[in-house]
């Protein structure tokens, strides 16, 4: 009688761990992942957000001035390349504004196939022109068709970065900015913070007095 107390005891403890494997199959067909159990299913399959996976032909059969344009992707500013046709010959005042005026429309164009499947957007409305400085303006200023103040914020965002980083500006990492009236002027800075936190940062700005 005490051999066969001892046989069903035995029994007993090995039922549970039969069962372990059993359990492991009905958690992972639930999606849930047992613990203690090492695993190595390798690297989940992944895209890299913002980076195009060839160049944009494109762009690169254009023939003009090479510039760089800011868009959005993520929640940062990222920037690509593009051209701007400017005539050979053109004086450099009036060729800050072409330029200021080509960028402004290639940040209004929608992205590229390429780009849009990167992720990357705009948010720089269609049809905001710019021209040069009014008599009492300093001569590097440029005025929108919008004033800077009524613009999205990740519009003036892209705005800024791009053309203060062109030829449309000294080339100081700012541009002078107003609107199509009234005397106010800002000079606009392209800051690290606002590359990277374009919607929730202000561009810093100062005031600009005409001359």
């Amino acid at each position: 009688m005490r051999a066969r107390g001892t046989r069903g005891r035995r029994a007993s403890v090995h039922r549970p761990l039969l069962a372990l494997p059993a359990l492991a199959l009905l958690l992972a067909g639930c999606g849930i992942r047992p613990t203690g159990v090492p695993t190595d299913f390798g690297g989940a399959p992944s895209r890299v957000p913002c980076s195009l996976s060839q160049p944009d032909l494109a762009t690169q059969a254009s023939r003009g001035v090479p510039v760089q344009a800011f868009l959005l992707c993520g929640s940062s500013l990222v920037t690509v390349d593009r051209v701007v046709r400017v005539p050979e010959g053109t004086a450099d005042a009036r060729r800050r504004v072409i330029v200021a005026g080509g960028l402004l429309t290639q940040l209004a164009a929608p992205p590229s196939p390429s780009e849009k499947a990167a992720g990357y957007t705009t948010h720089v409305p269609a049809g905001l022109t710019v021209s040069g400085p009014r008599p009492k303006d300093p001569e590097d200023s440029l005025r929108l068709s919008t004033a800077p103040s009524g613009l999205d914020p990740y519009a003036l965002a892209q705005i800024v970065c791009t053309l203060s980083d062109s030829a449309a500006a000294e080339g100081d990492g700012s541009v002078v900015l107003g609107g199509p009236t009234g005397p106010h002027l800002h000079r606009y800075d392209c800051t690290d913070d606002l590359r990277s936190h374009p919607g929730t940062t202000k561009p810093p700005s100062t005031e600009v007095t005409g001359a």
